[in-house]
Protein backbone atom coordinates (compact mmCIF):
# COMPACT_ATOMS: atom_id res chain seq x y z
CA UNK A 1 0.00 0.00 0.00
CA UNK A 2 1.40 3.40 -1.03
CA UNK A 3 1.83 6.17 1.68
CA UNK A 4 -0.81 8.33 0.07
CA UNK A 5 -3.03 5.38 0.58
CA UNK A 6 -1.72 4.83 4.16
CA UNK A 7 -2.98 8.54 4.98
CA UNK A 8 -6.31 7.90 3.13
CA UNK A 9 -7.28 4.89 5.21
CA UNK A 10 -10.01 2.58 3.11
CA UNK A 11 -13.43 2.55 3.96
CA UNK A 12 -14.39 -0.40 6.28
CA UNK A 13 -15.96 -3.21 3.64
CA UNK A 14 -15.65 -6.49 2.59
CA UNK A 15 -13.76 -7.55 -1.05
CA UNK A 16 -15.77 -7.29 -3.80
CA UNK A 17 -15.05 -9.22 -7.05
CA UNK A 18 -14.56 -5.99 -8.83
CA UNK A 19 -12.83 -4.68 -6.93
CA UNK A 20 -10.40 -7.80 -6.63
CA UNK A 21 -10.11 -7.82 -10.60
CA UNK A 22 -9.46 -4.26 -10.99
CA UNK A 23 -6.63 -4.29 -8.05
CA UNK A 24 -4.57 -7.26 -9.92
CA UNK A 25 -5.18 -5.48 -13.38
CA UNK A 26 -3.43 -2.27 -12.00
CA UNK A 27 -0.67 -4.29 -10.50
CA UNK A 28 -0.29 -6.20 -14.01
CA UNK A 29 -1.33 -9.54 -12.84
CA UNK A 30 -4.00 -10.22 -15.11
CA UNK A 31 -4.55 -8.15 -18.46
CA UNK A 32 -7.53 -4.96 -18.03
CA UNK A 33 -9.58 -6.44 -20.71
CA UNK A 34 -9.67 -9.57 -19.53
CA UNK A 35 -10.54 -8.47 -16.16
CA UNK A 36 -13.64 -5.97 -18.01
CA UNK A 37 -14.48 -9.32 -19.73
CA UNK A 38 -15.20 -11.59 -16.38
CA UNK A 39 -16.63 -8.71 -14.56
CA UNK A 40 -19.57 -8.39 -17.13
CA UNK A 41 -20.21 -12.61 -16.54
CA UNK A 42 -22.83 -11.55 -13.68
CA UNK A 43 -22.76 -15.53 -12.70
CA UNK A 44 -19.02 -15.81 -11.41
CA UNK A 45 -20.71 -13.37 -8.92
CA UNK A 46 -21.31 -15.29 -5.67
CA UNK A 47 -21.95 -13.32 -2.60
CA UNK A 48 -21.32 -16.14 -0.02
CA UNK A 49 -17.53 -16.83 -1.61
CA UNK A 50 -14.85 -14.84 -1.30
CA UNK A 51 -13.55 -13.17 -4.44
CA UNK A 52 -10.11 -14.54 -4.62
CA UNK A 53 -11.44 -18.02 -4.54
CA UNK A 54 -13.85 -16.96 -7.76
CA UNK A 55 -10.48 -15.27 -9.04
CA UNK A 56 -8.44 -18.38 -8.53
CA UNK A 57 -10.89 -20.95 -9.87
CA UNK A 58 -10.47 -19.42 -13.17
CA UNK A 59 -6.90 -20.56 -13.38
CA UNK A 60 -6.01 -17.38 -14.97
CA UNK A 61 -2.16 -17.11 -15.63
CA UNK A 62 0.07 -14.11 -14.05
CA UNK A 63 1.38 -11.67 -16.58
CA UNK A 64 4.74 -11.38 -14.63
CA UNK A 65 7.11 -13.74 -14.81
CA UNK A 66 7.38 -16.48 -14.40
CA UNK A 67 4.02 -16.76 -15.59
CA UNK A 68 2.65 -19.28 -13.35
CA UNK A 69 -0.95 -19.86 -12.63
CA UNK A 70 -2.88 -17.86 -9.97
CA UNK A 71 -3.84 -20.23 -7.44
CA UNK A 72 -5.61 -19.39 -4.18
CA UNK A 73 -2.01 -19.30 -2.05
CA UNK A 74 -0.68 -17.06 -4.84
CA UNK A 75 -3.49 -14.78 -4.99
CA UNK A 76 -3.53 -14.57 -0.97
CA UNK A 77 0.04 -13.01 -1.21
CA UNK A 78 -0.48 -10.75 -3.82
CA UNK A 79 -3.65 -9.59 -1.86
CA UNK A 80 -1.17 -9.23 1.13
CA UNK A 81 1.47 -7.48 -0.87
CA UNK A 82 -0.92 -5.11 -2.67
CA UNK A 83 -2.54 -4.60 1.04
CA UNK A 84 0.73 -3.80 2.89
CA UNK A 85 0.27 -6.52 5.46
CA UNK A 86 1.65 -9.66 5.80
CA UNK A 87 1.15 -12.70 4.32
CA UNK A 88 0.69 -16.24 6.66
CA UNK A 89 -0.14 -19.64 5.33
CA UNK A 90 -1.87 -21.45 8.12
CA UNK A 91 0.59 -24.71 8.78
CA UNK A 92 -2.06 -26.39 11.52
CA UNK A 93 1.75 -28.25 12.99
CA UNK A 94 2.29 -25.15 14.33
CA UNK A 95 -0.44 -23.94 15.89
CA UNK A 96 -1.65 -24.49 19.79
CA UNK A 97 -5.30 -25.02 19.41
CA UNK A 98 -6.21 -24.73 22.73
CA UNK A 99 -4.25 -21.11 23.57
CA UNK A 100 -6.02 -19.55 19.64
CA UNK A 101 -9.35 -20.53 20.62
CA UNK A 102 -9.30 -18.81 24.18
CA UNK A 103 -8.79 -15.72 22.41
CA UNK A 104 -12.36 -15.54 21.30
CA UNK A 105 -15.48 -17.01 20.49
CA UNK A 106 -16.40 -19.36 17.70
CA UNK A 107 -19.58 -17.02 17.30
CA UNK A 108 -17.40 -13.56 17.13
CA UNK A 109 -14.31 -15.27 15.11
CA UNK A 110 -17.17 -16.66 12.48
CA UNK A 111 -18.97 -13.32 12.43
CA UNK A 112 -15.68 -11.66 11.42
CA UNK A 113 -14.00 -14.44 9.60
CA UNK A 114 -10.91 -13.94 11.18
CA UNK A 115 -8.94 -16.78 12.98
CA UNK A 116 -6.40 -16.39 15.80
CA UNK A 117 -3.20 -18.50 15.09
CA UNK A 118 -0.94 -17.13 17.58
CA UNK A 119 -0.70 -15.85 20.97
CA UNK A 120 1.92 -14.54 23.31
CA UNK A 121 2.48 -12.43 26.37
CA UNK A 122 2.44 -9.44 24.48
CA UNK A 123 0.45 -10.43 20.89
CA UNK A 124 -2.46 -11.69 19.33
CA UNK A 125 -1.41 -12.78 15.95
CA UNK A 126 -4.69 -13.12 13.81
CA UNK A 127 -5.66 -13.86 10.29
CA UNK A 128 -7.95 -13.16 8.16
CA UNK A 129 -8.66 -12.45 4.43
CA UNK A 130 -10.71 -9.44 4.74
CA UNK A 131 -7.78 -6.30 4.94
CA UNK A 132 -10.29 -3.56 4.63
CA UNK A 133 -12.58 -4.95 7.56
CA UNK A 134 -11.05 -4.26 10.94
CA UNK A 135 -13.62 -2.83 13.58
CA UNK A 136 -13.06 -6.51 15.15
CA UNK A 137 -9.25 -4.91 16.04
CA UNK A 138 -11.09 -1.48 17.79
CA UNK A 139 -13.31 -4.32 19.68
CA UNK A 140 -10.11 -6.84 20.71
CA UNK A 141 -7.69 -4.71 22.18
CA UNK A 142 -9.08 -3.55 25.18
CA UNK A 143 -10.75 -6.79 25.67
CA UNK A 144 -7.45 -8.63 25.48
CA UNK A 145 -4.91 -6.00 26.67
CA UNK A 146 -2.47 -7.00 23.70
CA UNK A 147 -1.37 -6.18 20.72
CA UNK A 148 -2.70 -7.05 17.98
CA UNK A 149 -1.09 -8.32 14.66
CA UNK A 150 -3.21 -8.86 11.78
CA UNK A 151 -2.26 -10.89 9.28
CA UNK A 152 -4.30 -11.71 5.41
CA UNK A 153 -4.07 -15.77 4.91
CA UNK A 154 -6.10 -18.09 2.54
CA UNK A 155 -9.81 -17.35 2.56
CA UNK A 156 -10.43 -21.57 2.32
CA UNK A 157 -7.79 -22.33 5.47
CA UNK A 158 -9.22 -19.72 7.53
CA UNK A 159 -12.95 -21.29 6.75
CA UNK A 160 -11.44 -24.32 7.56
CA UNK A 161 -9.58 -24.30 10.10
CA UNK A 162 -12.51 -22.27 12.19
CA UNK A 163 -14.20 -25.27 12.05
CA UNK A 164 -11.64 -27.85 13.24
CA UNK A 165 -9.88 -25.57 15.60
CA UNK A 166 -12.56 -24.45 17.59
CA UNK A 167 -14.72 -28.04 17.36
CA UNK A 168 -11.76 -29.86 18.51
CA UNK A 169 -10.82 -27.24 21.03
CA UNK A 170 -14.49 -27.48 22.47
CA UNK A 171 -14.59 -31.56 22.03
CA UNK A 172 -11.38 -31.37 24.68
CA UNK A 173 -12.09 -29.14 26.91
CA UNK A 174 -15.41 -30.64 27.48
CA UNK A 175 -14.05 -34.46 27.35
CA UNK A 176 -11.61 -32.95 30.13
CA UNK A 177 -14.69 -31.47 32.29
CA UNK A 178 -16.39 -34.71 32.09
CA UNK A 179 -13.92 -37.42 33.14
CA UNK A 180 -11.82 -35.05 35.38
CA UNK A 181 -9.96 -36.69 37.68
CA UNK A 182 -7.59 -35.48 40.70
CA UNK A 183 -4.21 -34.16 39.42
CA UNK A 184 -2.22 -37.15 38.24
CA UNK A 185 -4.36 -39.88 39.60
CA UNK A 186 -4.67 -42.05 35.87
CA UNK A 187 -0.51 -42.51 36.22
CA UNK A 188 0.67 -46.42 36.66
CA UNK A 189 3.83 -44.44 38.18
CA UNK A 190 2.89 -42.03 41.05
CA UNK A 191 -1.04 -42.20 42.34
CA UNK A 192 -2.61 -38.96 44.15
CA UNK A 193 -5.19 -39.57 45.77
CA UNK A 194 -7.43 -36.90 47.12
CA UNK A 195 -10.62 -36.90 49.55
CA UNK A 196 -13.64 -35.75 48.12
CA UNK A 197 -12.59 -36.39 44.57
CA UNK A 198 -14.71 -38.77 42.35
CA UNK A 199 -12.18 -39.60 40.31
CA UNK A 200 -14.60 -41.02 37.66
CA UNK A 201 -13.40 -41.85 34.10
CA UNK A 202 -15.47 -41.32 31.55
CA UNK A 203 -16.49 -43.53 28.58
CA UNK A 204 -14.51 -44.00 25.40
CA UNK A 205 -17.35 -43.66 23.66
CA UNK A 206 -18.03 -40.93 24.32
CA UNK A 207 -18.99 -38.46 21.48
CA UNK A 208 -16.24 -36.12 21.98
CA UNK A 209 -13.55 -38.73 22.56
CA UNK A 210 -15.20 -40.47 19.04
CA UNK A 211 -14.50 -36.89 17.45
CA UNK A 212 -11.41 -36.51 18.66
CA UNK A 213 -9.80 -39.58 17.15
CA UNK A 214 -11.56 -39.11 13.95
CA UNK A 215 -9.79 -36.06 13.93
CA UNK A 216 -6.53 -37.43 14.90
CA UNK A 217 -6.32 -39.76 12.03
CA UNK A 218 -7.94 -37.36 9.28
CA UNK A 219 -5.23 -34.98 10.37
CA UNK A 220 -2.50 -37.28 10.46
CA UNK A 221 -3.38 -38.65 6.95
CA UNK A 222 -3.10 -34.89 5.46
CA UNK A 223 -0.21 -34.32 6.61
CA UNK A 224 1.39 -37.28 4.92
CA UNK A 225 2.70 -39.21 8.82
CA UNK A 226 3.67 -42.24 8.76
CA UNK A 227 3.11 -42.71 12.51
CA UNK A 228 1.02 -41.34 15.30
CA UNK A 229 2.64 -41.10 18.88
CA UNK A 230 0.43 -40.84 21.73
CA UNK A 231 2.68 -40.24 25.09
CA UNK A 232 1.63 -39.84 28.48
CA UNK A 233 3.58 -37.19 30.68
CA UNK A 234 3.21 -36.85 34.48
CA UNK A 235 0.33 -33.56 33.25
CA UNK A 236 -0.37 -33.85 30.18
CA UNK A 237 -0.17 -36.60 27.46
CA UNK A 238 1.54 -35.60 23.80
CA UNK A 239 0.78 -36.30 20.34
CA UNK A 240 3.34 -36.47 17.83
CA UNK A 241 3.39 -37.58 14.16
CA UNK A 242 6.32 -38.90 12.23
CA UNK A 243 6.52 -37.06 8.49
CA UNK A 244 9.42 -37.41 6.37
CA UNK A 245 10.90 -39.19 9.45
CA UNK A 246 11.35 -36.73 11.65
CA UNK A 247 8.78 -36.07 14.64
CA UNK A 248 7.12 -33.15 15.13
CA UNK A 249 4.56 -32.61 18.15
CA UNK A 250 1.05 -31.71 17.58
CA UNK A 251 -0.74 -30.94 20.35
CA UNK A 252 -1.42 -31.12 23.93
CA UNK A 253 -4.00 -33.13 25.85
CA UNK A 254 -5.19 -33.43 29.08
CA UNK A 255 -3.96 -36.93 30.53
CA UNK A 256 -7.87 -38.09 31.23
CA UNK A 257 -8.68 -37.37 27.82
CA UNK A 258 -5.62 -38.95 26.03
CA UNK A 259 -6.53 -41.98 28.08
CA UNK A 260 -9.74 -42.11 27.07
CA UNK A 261 -8.39 -41.69 23.42
CA UNK A 262 -6.02 -44.88 24.32
CA UNK A 263 -8.80 -47.13 25.49
CA UNK A 264 -11.28 -45.76 22.02
CA UNK A 265 -8.78 -46.66 19.53
CA UNK A 266 -7.44 -50.10 21.53
CA UNK A 267 -11.19 -50.89 21.43
CA UNK A 268 -11.55 -50.81 17.62
CA UNK A 269 -8.16 -52.23 17.00
CA UNK A 270 -9.98 -55.11 19.40
CA UNK A 271 -7.36 -55.12 22.03
CA UNK A 272 -8.09 -55.42 25.70
CA UNK A 273 -8.82 -52.25 26.82
CA UNK A 274 -8.42 -53.53 30.69
CA UNK A 275 -4.67 -54.90 30.30
CA UNK A 276 -2.40 -51.82 30.96
CA UNK A 277 0.47 -53.80 32.35
CA UNK A 278 2.05 -55.23 29.00
CA UNK A 279 2.50 -54.31 25.79
CA UNK A 280 -0.13 -55.21 23.38
CA UNK A 281 -0.28 -55.02 19.43
CA UNK A 282 -3.50 -54.22 17.08
CA UNK A 283 -4.44 -53.06 13.84
CA UNK A 284 -7.43 -50.98 12.49
CA UNK A 285 -8.35 -50.76 8.90
CA UNK A 286 -10.30 -47.60 7.79
CA UNK A 287 -10.73 -44.84 5.02
CA UNK A 288 -10.00 -41.61 3.76
CA UNK A 289 -12.51 -39.56 3.27
CA UNK A 290 -11.50 -39.62 -0.85
CA UNK A 291 -12.68 -43.20 0.13
CA UNK A 292 -8.92 -45.17 0.03
CA UNK A 293 -8.40 -47.76 2.32
CA UNK A 294 -5.73 -46.89 4.76
CA UNK A 295 -4.19 -50.23 7.40
CA UNK A 296 -3.02 -48.65 10.86
CA UNK A 297 -0.82 -51.09 12.84
CA UNK A 298 -1.17 -50.11 16.56
CA UNK A 299 1.43 -50.94 19.65
CA UNK A 300 0.96 -50.34 23.36
CA UNK A 301 3.74 -49.51 25.80
CA UNK A 302 3.55 -49.25 29.71
CA UNK A 303 4.92 -46.06 30.65
CA UNK A 304 5.87 -44.49 33.57
CA UNK A 305 2.79 -42.00 33.30
CA UNK A 306 0.54 -44.66 31.80
CA UNK A 307 -0.10 -46.47 28.14
CA UNK A 308 2.29 -45.06 25.11
CA UNK A 309 0.39 -45.99 21.94
CA UNK A 310 1.98 -45.54 18.60
CA UNK A 311 0.04 -46.14 15.26
CA UNK A 312 2.34 -46.98 12.26
CA UNK A 313 0.01 -45.83 9.12
CA UNK A 314 -0.31 -47.99 5.97
CA UNK A 315 -1.05 -46.79 2.68
CA UNK A 316 -1.56 -49.44 -0.07
CA UNK A 317 -0.17 -47.00 -2.76
CA UNK A 318 3.24 -46.26 -1.04
CA UNK A 319 4.05 -49.70 0.99
CA UNK A 320 3.51 -51.20 -2.87
CA UNK A 321 5.68 -49.19 -5.47
CA UNK A 322 7.67 -48.54 -8.11
CA UNK A 323 11.18 -50.09 -7.87
CA UNK A 324 12.38 -46.93 -10.12
CA UNK A 325 10.13 -44.41 -7.01
CA UNK A 326 12.01 -46.39 -4.26
CA UNK A 327 14.98 -44.64 -5.14
CA UNK A 328 16.66 -48.16 -7.11
CA UNK A 329 19.52 -47.27 -10.10
CA UNK A 330 19.01 -48.99 -13.34
CA UNK A 331 22.59 -50.38 -11.84
CA UNK A 332 20.95 -51.43 -8.72
CA UNK A 333 17.41 -52.92 -10.22
CA UNK A 334 19.79 -55.29 -12.41
CA UNK A 335 21.37 -56.60 -9.99
CA UNK A 336 18.16 -56.71 -7.56
CA UNK A 337 16.61 -58.15 -10.30
CA UNK A 338 19.10 -61.00 -11.00
CA UNK A 339 18.67 -62.20 -7.34
CA UNK A 340 14.80 -62.51 -7.38
CA UNK A 341 14.69 -64.08 -10.39
CA UNK A 342 16.64 -67.10 -9.14
CA UNK A 343 14.01 -70.51 -8.18
CA UNK A 344 15.82 -70.85 -4.59
CA UNK A 345 18.26 -69.76 -2.45
CA UNK A 346 17.84 -66.87 0.42
CA UNK A 347 17.55 -63.09 -0.23
CA UNK A 348 18.11 -61.20 2.73
CA UNK A 349 17.45 -57.37 2.98
CA UNK A 350 19.33 -55.60 6.33
CA UNK A 351 19.08 -52.57 7.87
CA UNK A 352 17.87 -50.30 10.95
CA UNK A 353 14.07 -50.29 11.77
CA UNK A 354 12.09 -47.33 9.72
CA UNK A 355 14.56 -48.06 6.73
CA UNK A 356 12.16 -49.44 4.68
CA UNK A 357 12.81 -53.25 4.41
CA UNK A 358 9.29 -54.12 4.67
CA UNK A 359 8.42 -51.86 1.62
CA UNK A 360 11.08 -52.94 -0.39
CA UNK A 361 10.31 -56.62 0.34
CA UNK A 362 6.54 -56.26 -0.17
CA UNK A 363 6.74 -54.29 -3.66
CA UNK A 364 9.00 -57.25 -4.76
CA UNK A 365 6.80 -59.97 -3.60
CA UNK A 366 3.97 -58.39 -5.42
CA UNK A 367 5.87 -58.64 -9.01
CA UNK A 368 7.17 -62.13 -7.92
CA UNK A 369 3.03 -63.29 -7.41
CA UNK A 370 2.11 -64.36 -10.27
CA UNK A 371 -1.11 -66.95 -10.82
CA UNK A 372 1.11 -69.70 -11.43
CA UNK A 373 3.05 -69.07 -8.23
CA UNK A 374 2.40 -69.55 -4.07
CA UNK A 375 3.72 -67.00 -2.06
CA UNK A 376 3.58 -67.44 1.53
CA UNK A 377 4.77 -65.52 4.58
CA UNK A 378 5.16 -65.46 8.01
CA UNK A 379 4.92 -61.93 9.50
CA UNK A 380 5.17 -60.21 13.03
CA UNK A 381 3.18 -58.50 12.71
CA UNK A 382 1.13 -58.48 9.16
CA UNK A 383 2.14 -54.83 8.14
CA UNK A 384 -0.51 -54.75 5.26
CA UNK A 385 -3.00 -57.02 4.17
CA UNK A 386 -2.16 -57.88 0.59
CA UNK A 387 -4.61 -60.38 -1.52
CA UNK A 388 -2.08 -62.16 -3.65
CA UNK A 389 -0.02 -63.53 -0.36
CA UNK A 390 -1.16 -65.85 2.09
CA UNK A 391 0.01 -64.36 4.97
CA UNK A 392 0.70 -65.96 8.47
CA UNK A 393 0.71 -64.44 11.77
CA UNK A 394 3.46 -64.95 14.59
CA UNK A 395 1.43 -65.88 18.10
CA UNK A 396 3.83 -66.18 20.72
CA UNK A 397 1.11 -67.25 23.24
CA UNK A 398 0.79 -70.16 21.68
CA UNK A 399 4.60 -71.21 20.48
CA UNK A 400 3.87 -69.90 16.59
CA UNK A 401 6.81 -68.51 16.11
CA UNK A 402 9.18 -67.71 12.78
CA UNK A 403 10.77 -71.27 12.85
CA UNK A 404 7.80 -73.05 13.15
CA UNK A 405 5.79 -70.89 10.64
CA UNK A 406 8.20 -71.35 7.86
CA UNK A 407 7.79 -75.02 9.20
CA UNK A 408 3.75 -75.26 8.84
CA UNK A 409 4.75 -73.42 5.52
CA UNK A 410 6.69 -75.50 4.06
CA UNK A 411 3.70 -78.18 3.82
CA UNK A 412 1.73 -75.87 2.01
CA UNK A 413 3.27 -76.53 -1.27
CA UNK A 414 4.78 -72.57 -1.74
CA UNK A 415 7.58 -71.17 -4.24
CA UNK A 416 8.64 -68.10 -2.65
CA UNK A 417 8.67 -67.78 1.52
CA UNK A 418 8.44 -64.32 3.14
CA UNK A 419 9.96 -64.64 6.17
CA UNK A 420 9.61 -61.62 9.04
CA UNK A 421 13.07 -61.00 10.22
CA UNK A 422 15.83 -64.07 10.82
CA UNK A 423 16.36 -63.29 15.03
CA UNK A 424 17.54 -67.00 16.04
CA UNK A 425 19.24 -70.16 14.86
CA UNK A 426 15.64 -71.97 14.82
CA UNK A 427 14.66 -69.88 12.21
CA UNK A 428 17.81 -69.30 10.41
CA UNK A 429 18.22 -73.00 10.08
CA UNK A 430 14.14 -73.51 8.68
CA UNK A 431 15.14 -70.33 6.01
CA UNK A 432 18.19 -72.39 5.29
CA UNK A 433 16.02 -75.99 5.07
CA UNK A 434 13.23 -74.24 2.96
CA UNK A 435 15.96 -72.88 0.28
CA UNK A 436 17.70 -76.34 0.03
CA UNK A 437 14.30 -78.33 -0.74
CA UNK A 438 13.71 -75.94 -3.69
CA UNK A 439 11.84 -72.78 -2.66
CA UNK A 440 12.83 -68.98 -2.45
CA UNK A 441 12.95 -67.50 0.80
CA UNK A 442 13.11 -63.87 1.74
CA UNK A 443 13.93 -61.96 4.86
CA UNK A 444 15.40 -59.42 6.71
CA UNK A 445 18.52 -58.54 9.62
CA UNK A 446 19.54 -55.91 11.55
CA UNK A 447 23.04 -55.10 10.35
CA UNK A 448 24.58 -52.02 9.64
CA UNK A 449 25.70 -52.96 5.92
CA UNK A 450 25.22 -55.89 3.15
CA UNK A 451 28.66 -57.78 3.96
CA UNK A 452 28.19 -58.08 7.70
CA UNK A 453 25.06 -59.93 7.20
CA UNK A 454 26.84 -63.23 6.71
CA UNK A 455 28.83 -63.13 9.95
CA UNK A 456 25.74 -62.17 11.48
CA UNK A 457 24.03 -65.66 10.58
CA UNK A 458 27.91 -67.64 11.49
CA UNK A 459 27.24 -65.64 15.01
CA UNK A 460 23.98 -67.42 15.62
CA UNK A 461 25.38 -70.46 14.52
CA UNK A 462 24.44 -70.94 11.00
CA UNK A 463 26.91 -73.71 9.28
CA UNK A 464 29.15 -71.96 6.63
CA UNK A 465 28.94 -74.73 4.50
CA UNK A 466 24.91 -74.02 4.34
CA UNK A 467 25.05 -70.38 4.22
CA UNK A 468 27.27 -70.62 0.70
CA UNK A 469 25.27 -73.36 -0.61
CA UNK A 470 22.06 -70.82 0.08
CA UNK A 471 22.55 -67.28 -0.21
CA UNK A 472 22.27 -65.77 -3.15
CA UNK A 473 22.74 -62.02 -1.94
CA UNK A 474 22.22 -59.55 0.46
CA UNK A 475 21.03 -55.82 0.15
CA UNK A 476 21.53 -52.91 2.98
CA UNK A 477 19.61 -50.17 2.81
CA UNK A 478 18.28 -46.81 4.21
CA UNK A 479 16.16 -43.73 3.51
CA UNK A 480 16.79 -40.25 3.00
CA UNK A 481 14.70 -37.13 2.41
CA UNK A 482 14.21 -35.98 -0.73
CA UNK A 483 15.02 -32.71 -1.85
CA UNK A 484 11.36 -30.78 -2.45
CA UNK A 485 11.13 -30.74 -6.30
CA UNK A 486 8.93 -27.06 -5.73
CA UNK A 487 11.75 -25.19 -4.11
CA UNK A 488 15.16 -26.58 -4.34
CA UNK A 489 17.62 -24.31 -5.67
CA UNK A 490 20.93 -24.81 -6.94
CA UNK A 491 24.43 -23.42 -6.49
CA UNK A 492 28.02 -24.01 -6.93
CA UNK A 493 29.68 -26.05 -4.32
CA UNK A 494 31.47 -23.87 -1.01
CA UNK A 495 34.39 -24.52 0.99
CA UNK A 496 32.28 -25.96 3.91
CA UNK A 497 30.52 -28.50 1.02
CA UNK A 498 33.90 -29.65 -0.36
CA UNK A 499 34.40 -30.67 2.99
CA UNK A 500 31.46 -32.90 3.39
CA UNK A 501 31.85 -34.13 0.24
CA UNK A 502 35.27 -35.58 1.39
CA UNK A 503 33.68 -36.74 4.53
CA UNK A 504 30.24 -38.39 2.18
CA UNK A 505 33.04 -40.06 -0.28
CA UNK A 506 36.18 -41.17 1.49
CA UNK A 507 38.19 -43.20 1.13
CA UNK A 508 36.19 -43.41 -2.52
CA UNK A 509 37.30 -41.45 -5.64
CA UNK A 510 34.32 -39.73 -6.64
CA UNK A 511 34.27 -36.78 -8.64
CA UNK A 512 32.95 -33.58 -6.90
CA UNK A 513 29.21 -31.89 -9.09
CA UNK A 514 29.69 -29.01 -10.44
CA UNK A 515 26.55 -28.12 -9.39
CA UNK A 516 24.18 -28.78 -5.68
CA UNK A 517 20.94 -28.80 -4.79
CA UNK A 518 20.01 -26.48 -1.60
CA UNK A 519 16.41 -27.27 0.47
CA UNK A 520 14.96 -23.62 0.60
CA UNK A 521 11.68 -24.30 2.36
CA UNK A 522 7.97 -23.39 0.47
CA UNK A 523 4.29 -23.98 1.27
CA UNK A 524 4.20 -27.85 -0.47
CA UNK A 525 7.22 -28.83 2.07
CA UNK A 526 6.08 -27.21 5.27
CA UNK A 527 9.03 -24.83 4.66
CA UNK A 528 11.38 -27.68 5.23
CA UNK A 529 12.74 -27.88 2.11
CA UNK A 530 12.34 -31.36 2.15
CA UNK A 531 9.36 -33.69 0.58
CA UNK A 532 9.43 -37.56 0.81
CA UNK A 533 12.03 -40.38 1.40
CA UNK A 534 13.67 -42.32 -1.01
CA UNK A 535 16.45 -45.42 -0.97
CA UNK A 536 20.30 -46.00 -0.56
CA UNK A 537 20.66 -49.44 -1.72
CA UNK A 538 24.17 -51.50 -1.13
CA UNK A 539 23.53 -54.80 -2.76
CA UNK A 540 26.08 -57.99 -2.48
CA UNK A 541 25.61 -60.65 -5.03
CA UNK A 542 27.00 -63.89 -4.08
CA UNK A 543 29.93 -64.72 -6.30
CA UNK A 544 32.01 -68.27 -6.34
CA UNK A 545 35.13 -65.59 -4.92
CA UNK A 546 32.67 -64.47 -2.62
CA UNK A 547 31.92 -68.14 -1.56
CA UNK A 548 35.53 -69.28 -0.72
CA UNK A 549 35.58 -66.28 1.74
CA UNK A 550 32.95 -67.64 4.01
CA UNK A 551 34.41 -69.96 6.92
CA UNK A 552 33.67 -70.28 10.23
CA UNK A 553 36.45 -67.76 10.40
CA UNK A 554 35.03 -65.46 7.85
CA UNK A 555 36.94 -61.83 7.79
CA UNK A 556 34.30 -59.66 6.88
CA UNK A 557 36.96 -56.48 6.08
CA UNK A 558 37.91 -59.51 3.17
CA UNK A 559 34.44 -60.30 1.87
CA UNK A 560 33.73 -56.46 1.94
CA UNK A 561 36.10 -56.03 -0.13
CA UNK A 562 35.72 -58.59 -2.90
CA UNK A 563 32.31 -57.45 -2.98
CA UNK A 564 33.62 -53.55 -3.48
CA UNK A 565 35.70 -55.47 -6.69
CA UNK A 566 32.56 -57.27 -8.10
CA UNK A 567 30.75 -53.62 -8.41
CA UNK A 568 28.80 -53.67 -4.98
CA UNK A 569 28.61 -49.60 -3.90
CA UNK A 570 28.46 -48.75 -0.47
CA UNK A 571 25.40 -46.90 0.99
CA UNK A 572 27.59 -43.41 0.95
CA UNK A 573 28.36 -43.89 -2.51
CA UNK A 574 24.88 -44.50 -3.57
CA UNK A 575 23.87 -41.55 -1.31
CA UNK A 576 26.64 -39.51 -3.18
CA UNK A 577 25.08 -40.23 -6.80
CA UNK A 578 21.72 -39.02 -5.39
CA UNK A 579 23.08 -35.53 -3.97
CA UNK A 580 24.86 -35.23 -7.34
CA UNK A 581 21.75 -36.24 -9.55
CA UNK A 582 19.93 -33.65 -6.89
CA UNK A 583 17.92 -35.53 -5.17
CA UNK A 584 19.08 -35.09 -1.76
CA UNK A 585 21.53 -33.64 0.29
CA UNK A 586 25.09 -34.88 1.78
CA UNK A 587 23.72 -33.69 5.48
CA UNK A 588 20.52 -36.07 5.17
CA UNK A 589 23.21 -39.38 3.57
CA UNK A 590 25.67 -38.75 6.74
CA UNK A 591 23.02 -38.69 9.14
CA UNK A 592 21.81 -42.22 8.07
CA UNK A 593 24.74 -43.97 6.25
CA UNK A 594 27.28 -45.75 7.72
CA UNK A 595 30.97 -44.87 6.21
CA UNK A 596 32.42 -46.44 3.65
CA UNK A 597 35.16 -48.75 4.17
CA UNK A 598 38.61 -48.55 2.03
CA UNK A 599 37.64 -50.34 -1.06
Amino acid sequence: MSTAQEKKAPREHRLTLPEVLDALAADGMIDADEAEAFKKERRYFRGDVHPLVVVAEQKFKSRQPPHKVLTLEALTEWLARHAGMDYLHIDPLKIDFSAVTEVMSNAYAARFRILPVGVTAREVVIATAEPYLREWEKELRPILRKDIKPVIANPEDISRYLVEFYNLARSVKKAAQAGETAGSGLSNFEQLVELGKTNRQFDANDQHIVRIVDWLWQYAFDQRASDIHIEPRRELGLVRFRIDGVLHQVYQIPMPVMNAMTSRIKILGRMDVVEKRRPQDGRIKTRTPGGQEVELRLSTLPTAFGEKLVMRIFDPEVLVRDFAELGFTAEDNGRWQAMTSRPDGIILVTGPTGSGKTTTLYSTLKQLATPEVNVCTIEDPIEMIEPSFNQVQVQHAIDMGFAEGVRALMRQDPDIIMVGEIRDLETADMAIQAALTGHLVLSTLHTNDAPSAITRLLDLGAPAYLLNATILGVMAQRLVRTLCPHCKKAGGMRAEDEELWQELVHPWKAAKPATLYFPQGCLECRMTGYLGRVGLYEIMLMSPELRKLVTKETDVARLREQAYREGMKPLRISGAMKVAQGITTMEEVLKVAPPAQEA
